[in-house]
Parts: C-alpha cells; sequence; structure tokens
C-alpha cells in the first residue's frame, strides 16, 4: 500500500498533467502553428512569454518586426495569441479588410468582456456605433459653437479656479484635468447644458470607464464558465448605471412626451447624442435603462483614448517648446480669417501635423488576435527618416490616422480644438528641473504617466 506521502505526490501529479493537457487544448490553434513567434510557442510555456509581454511588449514587438518584416509572428497574451503584420503592405491589408473579415467591434467587446461590464439589454444591437459613425459625425460643423463655448469654460473653471490668490504659475495635475475638459467637452455634445457641468455627473463618468477597464481584465482571467458568477460577486457596475439612469430621467421622459405630442420634430428639439440615441433605439433599448447604458458607453469610448492622446501631445509639445510659436502663428493667422469654427480646425495643419507625429511616436495600439505593432512599424527606417526624433511638421489628416475607429472626426476636431485654444490662452511649460514623465507600456499600450504642468495666462 503507498504511503499518504506517495498518494498525495501521485495525486498532485496527475492534476498538473490534467492541468498541462486543458492548457494545451485551450491555447493551441493549429491554424497559427506556421506563424514565427516571439518568445515561448508551447501552449503551456507560452503564459511565461505572456507575463514578458504585458511588461516588456515594445521590445517583443521590436524583436518580431525586425525579424518577420515583411510577414507576421505571433506573440502570446494571457487570453489568446495576437498575430502581428510586419510592414506597411501587410498594415494596409489589414486597414482595407472589411468587417466580415476582421472586424474591430468584437474582438474589442471580448477584451472587455462587454457581455458583463456593459449589461446592453440587447447586446446585439450596436445601433450607437452607428448613430456616432452617422449623426455624430455629420453634426460636427452644427455643434462646433457649443464645443467651443464649453471647452473655453472648462479651462476656466479647471485652471483659474485652483487658487483665489494672484499668482503668475499655476502647478495642474494634468492627466486628471485633461480628462474632466474633454468630459465636460464631449458632454456637451452628448446630453447638453447644465449636465455636462455638474462635477458628480462627471465623476460618474469617468469612474465608470475606469472600473470598465479593471473589471474587464479581471473577467479575463476567468474561465468562460465563471463569469457570471464573477461579475455577481464584484462588479460595482450596475450601481453606476442605475445613477446614470437618474441624472438623465428628467431629459428622456420630456423629450418622449414630446415626441408623442409632435412626432419627430419640434422647434426647439435638441440636437445632441441622447436624442440621436432616442430617435434611432428600437425594442428594449428605447427604454430609460437602455439608453443609459448606451450613453455611459459613448462616454467611455469618447473620454479616455481622447484624454491620452491629448497628454501624450502635451508632453512632446512642452518638450519641444520651439514648437510652440509656429502652431501660435497658425492657430491666429486661421482664427483671424475663419474665426473658431469647424472650417478653421480643418486648416490649422501644423496643429494636425504635430498631433499625428505625436502618435507615430507613442500611439496606442488596439492588438487583439490581428494587429499591426504600430509604435515599431511608425519608427520603421524603410519607412520614415529619423525615426526617433520629432518632426513636428510632417505629417497631415490626423482623423485619416485614426484609421475605422467609429466618430474619429469628431474625436479629431475635439482634439485640435482643445490644443489650440490652449497654445494662444496659456503659457505652459513642465515644473523646474522637470521633464516628461518615464514612457510606461502595459501589454504593447504606451500610457503616458501623470505630472503637473505649469500653466499661467499667455504673457506674449
Amino acid at each position: 500500500m503507498p504511503d499518504d506521502f506517495t498518494s498525495t505526490t501521485l495525486f498532485l501529479g496527475g492534476i498538473l498533467i490534467l492541468v498541462y493537457l486543458f492548457l494545451s487544448w485551450y491555447r493551441r490553434d493549429p491554424l497559427l502553428d506556421a506563424i514565427p513567434t516571439v518568445g515561448y510557442s508551447d501552449p503551456v510555456l507560452s503564459f511565461i512569454s505572456a507575463a514578458r509581454y504585458f511588461f516588456d511588449a515594445h521590445r517583443m514587438l521590436k524583436e518580431g518586426y525586425e525579424k518577420t518584416k515583411p510577414g507576421l509572428f505571433k506573440i502570446a497574451s494571457f487570453r489568446r495569441w495576437i498575430v502581428l503584420a510586419a510592414g506597411p503592405e501587410l498594415a494596409e491589408d489589414i486597414r482595407k479588410a472589411p468587417d466580415n473579415v476582421l472586424n474591430m467591434i468584437t474582438p474589442v467587446n471580448e477584451g472587455l468582456q462587454s457581455e458583463y461590464t456593459f449589461k446592453l439589454l440587447n447586446l446585439a444591437d450596436e445601433y450607437h456605433v452607428d448613430v456616432v459613425r452617422s449623426k455624430l459625425t455629420r453634426n460636427i460643423t452644427a455643434v462646433f459653437g457649443e464645443v467651443r463655448e464649453e471647452l473655453v469654460l472648462a479651462f476656466d473653471d479647471m485652471i483659474q479656479s485652483r487658487d483665489d490668490e494672484e499668482v503668475e504659475w499655476i502647478k495642474i495635475p494634468i492627466s486628471e484635468t485633461i480628462q474632466r475638459v474633454i468630459c465636460a467637452v464631449s458632454n456637451r455634445v452628448f446630453v447638453g447644458a447644465p449636465l455636462c457641468r455638474n462635477r458628480d455627473y462627471q465623476a460618474l463618468n469617468l469612474t465608470y470607464a475606469i472600473n470598465i477597464v479593471k473589471f474587464g481584465a479581471i473577467l479575463n482571467m476567468f474561465p468562460k464558465p465563471l463569469r457570471p458568477i464573477v461579475s455577481r460577486m464584484l462588479s460595482n457596475l450596475p450601481s453606476q448605471i442605475r445613477q446614470e439612469t437618474e441624472y438623465i430621467r428628467p431629459m428622456v421622459e420630456e423629450r418622449f412626451a414630446k415626441m408623442k405630442e409632435f412626432g419627430e420634430d419640434w422647434d426647439d428639439k435638441p440636437n445632441d447624442m441622447l436624442m440621436w440615441l432616442m430617435s434611432e433605439a428600437k425594442g428594449v433599448e428605447r427604454s430609460l435603462d437602455g439608453l443609459a447604458r448606451r450613453l455611459l458607453i459613448v462616454n467611455f469610448a469618447s473620454i479616455h483614448t481622447t484624454s491620452l492622446t491629448l497628454v501624450q501631445v502635451l508632453y512632446h509639445l512642452l518638450s519641444h517648446p520651439e514648437c510652440i510659436q509656429p502652431l501660435r502663428e497658425e492657430v491666429e493667422a486661421v482664427v483671424a480669417e475663419d474665426g473658431w469654427t469647424k472650417a478653421g480646425m480643418d486648416k490649422m495643419y501644423k496643429i494636425d501635423s504635430f498631433i499625428r507625429e505625436t502618435q507615430r511616436l507613442d500611439g496606442i495600439s488596439i492588438g487583439v488576435l490581428v494587429a499591426v505593432p504600430s509604435g515599431v512599424a511608425h519608427r520603421d527606417e524603410e519607412v520614415y527618416t529619423n525615426v526617433t526624433n520629432l518632426r513636428a511638421f510632417g505629417f497631415r489628416n490626423f482623423a485619416s490616422a485614426m484609421g475605422i475607429v467609429p466618430g474619429r472626426f469628431f474625436a479629431a476636431t475635439e482634439l485640435k480644438a482643445l490644443l489650440a485654444h490652449m497654445i494662444v490662452t496659456y503659457d505652459m511649460k513642465f515644473e523646474e528641473g522637470k521633464g516628461s514623465p518615464p514612457q510606461l507600456w502595459i501589454a504593447g499600450v504606451y500610457v503616458p504617466r501623470d505630472a503637473n504642468v505649469m500653466f499661467r495666462k499667455r504673457q506674449t
């Protein structure tokens, strides 16, 4: 008879073998076997590579790009293999692929575990994407005056009200400030004033977006059968959905009453995201609860990516202060001719180029299943010259650089309007003796660290 130690050892050994076999089955994809791997190819050892990718993705992407261009390579994440295209030709093929071949929305939903995080009443109905892509884009010119008004008010509130004393320079935590400004500006278009200025409403939308990312990451650590249980145990998202519902309830009830009385048109009908959603929603999504969930998603998609991009742009601008004066001259010349208008934004070529060049150096990569390692591709010496240097005015058309992201034209216009206002209104600099904070890469995504930026009303 085997002793207890031997029995325990055999039992644990058997469990380890079963775990190994399960992981081998779970991670094995014969269709990917022929694609070169950066890191371990073994289904189980690939988890070691996944851990390395989380903290050292930039070097792994560079290694794969240089070894396989032009071609494909793969890297393991904790959840799945990521297939990456090396070289501009393959990147262009991915960009042009139709949605039925390469779909961006589906893998993003998987990464965020939207079934449990967004908690849409009808997960298959993505009508809000069409609303963003069509109605928001068509109305950029119409709502630009409100965007401009709100960003001026938001910056005045965030910066000038921070100290009652007359001081020359004011120290601002830039990431937090930019997030709140963009939240106010975006929600002027989404729900209108005065709700867009409500600090508690802003905080709700900002924390909801952070919680979506955190909770999606937690759920991805669990096997699919356990996710509904984990979702019910850990999520605080339902309470935030209820808060959103109460904030918009008066507007939704009033607007539905007017739609019932007057139909689809009346004299003072609002022209904002909430109204567009109300007009397009069907079935259960036409309810107060359904509309609240869609508004939270639109906020999530809008605020944080735009905020990260603007913070990146500011870090580069303050690291290259020689670029400020040419940008100021362009903005002042355009505004003198066209005013603060959408048409004027379209003529700010240097502003556009500076944002694009920032994205070339630090672009936020979206990588699930099939992707392009943009941070490495944009430093390809066969495509670009002086790849590590900021070429501030060498790019054009920032919106096209954002690919096929719904709402990209609104985001590009909003970014240019914000940057242009900051450049002509304020003097800005890093704190004395400090510069741009060290880069932080997490799973292939550049996330700018927070820093304080010094602001004062422009002196020259």
